[in-house]
């Protein structure tokens, strides 16, 4: 049976699957070899060359959630996003990247790019008429990211992807917020698709990986470049890691559940002043996020009002833990200033809308009523006197 035809948690379960033709296990065997014969063999396998037979079937596995020809497994979601980015930009080459983004590409592009004499343009906002605008004759990719992190702003993936067909670009995409599970970009046209698979694919908080997934061609340009900067994942991880997403469907689908209850409740809550959730009818962008997301995510950031404190709000957490990272069962929370896009200046987060005291709020998979009933007292706490 072809994977096209196979359900999301068939997927997830077995397709990727390495083979125990010795003892007939029932989950994939660890392969942690190094070293591999030259001679009388079909492939000459090494692990830089991510052709393991571990790191090969993980990469099915992502392919086939994506819907894409093909697939590579990353040692992180930066080295997915560099490596990418790098195999499509030279010398006197220009991307257009939208203007909301994570920080850590956001900063490998203001802080790497001009060494390598890559020109780049940032969008005003992620209206389709200023990523026009944006392009030049040199422009070779478009970058986007949606939902966008940490603001969940939503950007329209299938006007992106006839853009850059129109001007012969490259079009790629970060997909870690969404995952497979809510979002198929491949679907609406886009040519490169990116994960940080530490988030959802891991979904434990004890892996570090990226994958990229695109046509054979795509990869096979992307594949050129990593095998020389060597990105690639140890097996051990690559193993954890198919263990891990077979669970990615049902584990996303609840937190998807778990989330738009609590974007609801803190939505009414009188101590927020605002919420920043696709799900919610109030979002400006639903109804496009709702044309091209099957499930609106396990991700949402809020503000509570300035008569809280959010130092003290995070303190007195005691389910949720204020950590670094998202996507894992356990729910937690950070302050995007202080973490992820503490690497830009203070003036470049404030013209993405992120303010420092907007708290990101990666939901998990615990009861709902213990979620509340933790964020409840934590906030009577934080109320300044």
């Amino acid at each position: 049976m072809k994977n096209k035809k196979l359900g999301l948690n068939t997927v997830c379960t077995h397709t990727g699957e390495v083979q125990d033709k010795q003892f007939k296990g029932a989950v994939s065997p660890l392969y942690m070899s190094s070293s591999y014969a030259f001679e009388d063999i079909d492939e000459k396998r090494y692990p830089r060359y991510f052709n393991t037979p571990n790191q090969q079937a993980l990469s099915k596995k992502v392919a086939a959630l994506e819907h894409t020809e093909a697939a590579m497994i990353f040692g992180s979601g930066m080295a997915a996003i560099s490596t990418s980015l790098l195999a499509f930009l030279h010398k006197g080459d220009h991307i257009v990247l939208q203007n909301a983004l994570y920080g850590g590409t956001m900063n490998l592009v203001l802080e790497e790019f001009d060494k390598y004499g890559i020109e780049y343009t940032f969008t005003k906002s992620l209206d389709i008429k200023d990523f026009k605008k944006a392009i030049q004759k040199n422009t070779k990719v478009i970058y986007i990211e949606t939902p966008s992190n940490p603001l969940l702003k939503i950007t329209d993936i299938r006007k992106i992807a006839k853009l850059a067909k129109k001007h012969n670009l490259v079009s790629m995409i970060d997909n870690t917020f969404a995952s497979p599970v809510n979002q198929l970009p491949a679907t609406m046209g886009i040519d490169i698709i990116i994960h940080s698979a530490t988030k959802y694919f891991g979904g434990h908080s004890d892996i570090l990986a990226g994958a990229v997934a695109a046509s054979e061609a795509h990869m096979n340009r992307i594949f050129q470049l990593g095998k020389n900067l060597g990105g690639s994942l140890s097996d051990f991880t690559v193993w954890m890691l198919e263990r891990s997403m077979k669970t990615l469907g049902i584990r996303v689908k609840e937190q998807n559940k778990n989330a738009l209850k609590l974007a609801s409740y803190l939505d009414k809550h009188p101590a927020v002043a605002k919420v920043y959730y696709p799900g919610l009818r109030s979002h400006e962008d639903y109804e496009l996020a709702k044309s091209q997301m099957s499930g609106f995510g396990g991700m949402m950031s809020f503000e509570l009002n300035p008569e809280y404190d959010v130092a003290t709000f995070f303190k007195s957490l005691k389910l949720i833990k204020p950590s670094m990272s998202l996507a894992g069962v356990e729910s937690t929370m950070l302050s995007p200033t202080q973490t992820s896009h503490a690497l830009l200046t203070p003036e470049e987060r404030k013209k993405q809308g992120i303010a420092d005291g907007l708290i990101r709020f990666s939901v998990g998979i615990e009861e709902r009523k213990d979620i509340i009933a933790d964020i409840k007292q934590a906030i009577k706490k934080s109320k300044k006197k």
